[in-house]
């Protein structure tokens, strides 16, 4: 199965779907030395995250992560799960902080109509959306980086066992491009 279509945009089964995406280095940490992502990302991981942000519907996102990434407003509608919006997203016309469950969120995302959801971050969200099932597809880049130290790694809170499969391995200037497929019981 071919992930990553001739015109650059991913895609998208024709349901609803999950797809989560994150960068790790190859010591399995989600973030650098300065507790961002984007320390460990590269080009090729700038390409993919513009790329899969071009294919989605919505992007959701932890208010931790917006705020700690820096989120800017994006064209794409974002869906922001936490107690307040980052201030950088304030007054933006297409974000919005989500109420209630992680599974009440998603349902009122695909009754708005919204099949294609992306899941940014991070790593106690996923945690949470693994946890209640919600995951279809987990998008992984691993840049060629050790890092060390203490940083979380893309999944942080409750003990998971989730099974995946690997649907596509792609590499690029020593990045790996992973896409994996939550396996539902």
């Amino acid at each position: 199965m071919r992930t990553l279509l001739g015109d650059g945009t991913w895609d998208w089964p024709d349901r609803p779907w999950l797809r989560v995406n994150f960068v790790t280095s190859v010591d399995g940490s989600a973030q650098g030395s300065d507790g961002r992502s984007g320390t460990i990302n590269n080009d090729v991981d700038v390409q993919v995250f513009h790329a899969l942000r071009a294919s989605a519907e919505v992007i959701l996102v932890g208010a931790g992560t917006a705020r700690a990434e820096e989120y800017q407003p994006a064209k794409t509608p974002m869906v922001i799960v936490g107690h307040e919006l980052p201030a950088l997203l304030e007054g933006a016309d297409n974000v919005r902080l989500a109420s209630g469950s992680l599974p009440e969120i998603v349902a009122g995302i695909h009754t708005a109509g919204h099949r294609r959801i992306l899941c940014e971050g991070g790593p106690t969200l996923l945690a949470g959306l693994l946890a209640a099932g919600l995951v279809d597809e987990l998008c992984l880049t691993t840049t060629p980086h050790l890092v060390g130290g203490p940083g979380k790694r893309i999944v942080d809170g409750v003990a998971l066992d989730v099974p995946l499969r690997l649907s596509s391995l792609v590499e690029q200037d020593g990045t790996l491009l992973a896409r994996w497929l939550v396996s539902r019981a």
